[in-house]
């Protein structure tokens, strides 16, 4: 499942396997979920560092049920591997009021 785009439900239908059971293992046992640096804020923000660039691209989507995403891309990569920067969760622009006051 890291190497290939096949869903835990198909792999799992493949081989006579409840898909959810199977995901749900290989997100507990045998993936590095649980020690994963970004878990704690994962749902509401991910930043891949490694991929900033000097062209970068900002957009955003909705991926499922409804829920918004800003994405930050680098435009050197093409849209493939390493072009994610940052995913973050709502499209709505906050400012800091204290730099809104001078």
């Amino acid at each position: 499942m890291d190497t290939n785009p096949n869903s835990a439900w198909s792999i799992g239908r493949m081989y006579g396997v409840n898909g959810k059971h199977l995901l749900r293992q290989y997100r507990s046992h045998l993936s590095d979920f649980q020690s994963w640096e970004q878990r704690s804020h994962a749902k509401e923000w991910l930043l891949f560092p490694e991929n900033l660039g000097t062209h970068l691209s900002i957009d955003e989507t909705s991926l499922s049920r409804g829920e918004l995403y800003t994405i930050l891309t680098n435009k050197a990569a093409k849209g493939g591997r390493g072009s994610i920067v940052a995913i973050v969760a709502g499209t709505k622009a906050e400012s800091d009021r204290r730099s809104d006051s001078r």
